[in-house]
């Protein structure tokens, strides 16, 4: 079975612009319930997909940080060449990253950041998640157990250099927190992985912003945009989008 690649999107509604970002492994169908319902209050969101993403596990081997974060800079550009000056950005997980970072370097409303992480962890770990993701990926393709199992022996057996690249940008966003000013909304579920919460926390006592706010959700985990609470989430996220000082 032909599995179909996830598009970007771009859902119209209104002046004011918000970049959503999906996760490592992840694409645009992460934030696309997220994107409907920011358009439903008079926001334009548009999802950018990191190159190598939503396609097949080999194309991700053959990418890194720089790649991805340049179709972050592609969808910025592109919202700024359809008319919109004004932008907040919202990430998930390796979203929210670049979320930071896009808030250390360029003049945004406001970040949300979900799921974030900016502590030390080790490729192993990353490389574990694109494992997994390479096993759904040929799954969905309705591939045998036994054609599987061959193919995931060459991906384990594979290197992704990149991977030490990606711990190296999370530990430089981690050192640069207190030189973040930009208003900011932080939330994160009780049920994701330690380094996950701890990390939350971090990020709010150590960034700058006189504009902050942490949520907690206690029955999610890592994709909050698409867990339990997600309609709690997408409340939160519009709250605190419709309190930035926004010209327009």
């Amino acid at each position: 079975m032909k599995v179909v690649a996830p598009e970007p999107f771009t859902y119209k509604g209104g002046q004011r612009a918000v970049l959503l970002l999906h996760g490592f492994t992840g694409s645009s169908r992460d934030v696309r319930q997220l994107g409907r319902f920011l358009q439903k209050n008079g926001y334009t969101c548009h999802a950018p997909i990191y190159k190598g993403h939503g396609v097949g596990p080999h194309s991700l081997l053959e990418t890194g940080p720089e790649e991805w974060w340049q179709s972050v800079i592609e969808g910025c550009r592109f919202l700024r060449e359809n008319g919109y000056q004004e932008m907040a950005i919202a990430g998930l997980s390796l979203g929210a990253i670049f979320s930071l970072k896009a808030g250390l370097e360029w003049p945004v409303k406001g970040i949300v950041s979900m799921s974030a992480h900016v502590l030390e962890r080790e490729p192993n770990a990353y490389f574990q998640r694109v494992l997994d993701y390479a096993r759904r990926y040929k799954t969905f393709e309705g591939k045998s157990d036994d054609q599987i199992a061959d193919e995931m022996w060459q991906v384990e057996n594979s290197t992704m250099p990149s991977l030490k690249e990606l711990q190296t940008l999370v530990l430089d966003i981690g050192r640069h927190l207190e030189s973040l000013t930009v208003p900011i909304l932080i939330l994160q579920g009780k049920l994701d992985e330690p380094i996950y919460q701890e990390s939350a926390d971090i990020l709010y006592k150590t960034v700058s912003s006189l504009k902050k706010e942490i949520r907690w959700f206690e029955q999610s985990g890592h994709l909050l945009t698409i867990d339990k609470e997600k309609e709690e989430a997408f409340e939160a996220v519009v709250s605190f989008l419709n309190s930035l000082e926004w010209e327009s």
